[in-house]
């Protein structure tokens, strides 16, 4: 199979090969997806950079977690029914050496969701770009359960993990405020079903919050946890919930008395970390969304996959939009 990888950790063109690899084959309980999409996240370019110094985590890494395609062949105890059935898959290269940036990839039957066999190409390019980024923005704002009736707060509402945060809560039944760096970026979640966007840099930005939520932001999605947490203990109501995917600061201190006052709960997410049961009922949601025509991905560049690097460093500069590779 044709396939990238990288040996060593550093830049993407070089480090980044593509070549061809034997084709894997399902052990028990697993499966192999030919490849049609595979999506590309902040977090696997983190992968490919690593911590100075860090070892590599197997000799060997074929990057990315998310993706989409096609059941060719099926371990041991995974009904043969299987194979034929198109898929969207997530966790790939969580914990594992071989993710989606290939024509083939292996995967335990778990982490694959049905696609309807009528699914199109623009479907399965949708359906690849919602494993890390969707499970995230589903579990900061859902962990708590529902949220129809309340008011929830996404900060950068325009990228991955938010404007899938936001769609969803929109799609629940939210009153849905984003928090977003452009007036394009505000345009654009607008489009997607918020109530109200606000730019990040607005001196005013908390009176405006409480102006549009008088009674308090019931669950925030928020994207840095230590830049935002004294302005969150300002505009949450009682009971609220901050869900945190990021922090700039890695021990952050609190404004303790504000957020123990409003009863708060503060949620920390780790998306390779989910139990499986979380990671399968966010999938679920998403999937019947995306199928439904409430949920829908933005995809700024379609690569090959010999334009890898070129993918990975749209990533880095920030590409406005999902970077996904054509396989």
């Amino acid at each position: 199979m044709r396939a990238a990888w990288y040996d060593r950790k550093g830049p993407a063109r070089d480090v980044l090969v593509v070549g061809d690899l034997p084709d894997p084959q399902p052990g028990p309980g697993e499966v192999r997806i030919r490849v049609g999409a595979s999506g590309i996240n902040p977090g696997d370019v983190g992968k490919r950079w690593g911590p100075p110094g860090a070892p590599m985590p197997f000799p060997r890494v074929i990057p990315h977690s998310d993706g989409a395609g096609v059941i060719d062949a099926v371990g041991p105890g995974v009904d043969q029914q299987r194979v034929g059935q198109k898929v969207w898959c997530y966790g790939a290269q969580s914990y594992r050496p071989f993710g989606t940036a290939a024509e083939c990839c292996v995967v335990p039957e778990g982490l694959t969701v049905q696609l309807p066999d009528n699914a199109d190409t623009h479907l399965l390019d949708q359906a690849a770009c919602l494993g890390i980024a969707g499970i995230t923005g589903y579990r900061a704002l859902f962990a708590d359960g529902p949220v129809s009736g309340l008011t929830a707060l996404v900060y950068g509402a325009a990228g991955g993990v938010g404007s899938i945060a936001a769609q969803m809560a929109v799609r629940d039944g939210a009153q849905v405020l984003g928090v977003v760096r452009t007036a394009a970026q505000r345009d654009f979640v607008r489009g997607l079903g918020a109530h109200e966007v606000f730019l990040a840099d607005d001196p005013h930005l908390a009176d405006r919050i409480r102006k549009a939520a008088p009674e308090g932001v019931h669950r925030i999605a928020e994207i840095d946890f230590a830049g935002h947490i004294d302005l969150n203990a300002q505009i949450i109501a009682v009971g609220a919930t901050i869900s945190s995917y990021y922090s700039a600061e890695p021990r952050p201190s609190i404004p303790y008395w504000p957020l123990g006052f409003a009863d708060t709960t503060l949620r920390l997410l780790g998306s390779d970390d989910f139990t499986p049961q979380v990671k399968a009922h966010a999938a679920a949601e998403l999937t019947s969304a995306l199928l439904d025509g409430s949920l829908r991905i933005s995809i700024a560049e379609r690569l090959p996959l010999d334009r890898i690097a070129t993918a990975h460093e749209h990533i880095e500069r920030g590409t406005a939009g999902r970077v996904l590779l054509h396989i």
